[in-house]
């Protein structure tokens, strides 16, 4: 008898969402509506002014909506939800605390408050102070910043502090990762670096992860599908399967250059 493998559950699903910033301004988004199933890996790209960073804060229960639903997990997104994880641009951190410090922040709001539903998932065992020092340095060895430790976020470089933000999101254990142009400030070469830790985390852990970016090439290595947005109001999904993302050698494959440029013409660019 041949076993029929079962489609994975909805991650995230957007219902008729509408979305604007006045009662007089133009929609964002209009009736628009999208999903991501657990374990996928989404780049969101589009034109400056177009919604990207404003759907992520949706995402993540800090902006809501007009008229619609979002869902994360089964649960209506009306506040910031303590399974999801945010990656911001800035980084983030306490200026005043150590790298240590900073990726065991999280931990312990979570200690402090108890499994409340707000700061910690109800059904969550919070990690006493012995399980979570553990847990904090597992994730400095992880990403190589354990000799940073005792620094504080001026004192190391951009792509540390970047890696400090990561391991203090994932040491809570998301199960959805939000990132909001993670890596746009960086150099190229530790930016990608950084995108392969992604890539390889998101193998390790079959994390559901979803990415801005207005980098096209970044959209293409980091997004098994990628959702393009034009300019407002959207809506209707514009989706570009990548199945290819995150393979050995993509980087350098004439399907990765083929996938850039078919980002561009729909973005509009010359190829």
């Amino acid at each position: 008898m041949t076993m029929v493998s079962a489609e994975p559950a909805t991650m995230v699903a957007v219902d008729r969402l509408t979305f604007r910033y006045g009662p007089r301004s133009v929609p964002i988004f209009q009736d628009f509506s999208w999903q991501v199933r657990e374990g996928e890996a989404w780049s969101i790209i589009g034109p400056s002014g177009c919604g990207k960073t404003t759907l992520l804060m949706l995402l993540a229960g800090l902006r809501r909506v007009t008229h619609g639903q979002i869902t994360v997990g089964g649960t209506r997104i009306e506040r910031p939800r303590p399974e999801t994880g945010l990656i911001l641009q800035d980084y983030g951190l306490l200026p005043w605390a150590t790298v240590e410090d900073n990726v065991a922040l999280g931990l312990r709001v979570r200690r402090f408050y108890g499994p409340d539903g707000k700061h910690a998932p109800r059904a969550e065992k919070v990690l006493g102070r012995r399980e979570a020092r553990e847990v904090v340095d597992s994730w400095l060895r992880r990403l190589n910043i354990e000799e940073q430790r005792a620094k504080f976020p001026g004192a190391i470089s951009g792509g540390q502090r970047q890696r400090t933000a990561i391991a203090r999101t994932l040491a809570l254990q998301p199960d959805l990762l939000l990132m909001d142009e993670p890596f746009s400030s960086l150099d190229a070469p530790t930016r990608e670096d950084l995108q392969n830790l992604i890539l390889q985390l998101q193998r390790e852990i079959k994390l559901t992860s979803i990415i801005v970016t207005h980098a096209i090439e970044e959209a293409a290595i980091l997004g098994r599908q990628i959702l393009v947005l034009g300019r407002p109001p959207t809506t209707a999904p514009v989706i570009v399967s990548n199945p290819e993302a995150g393979t050995p050698g993509y980087r350098s494959s004439q399907t990765f250059l083929e996938r850039c440029n078919q980002l561009r013409t729909l973005l509009g660019l010359k190829a």
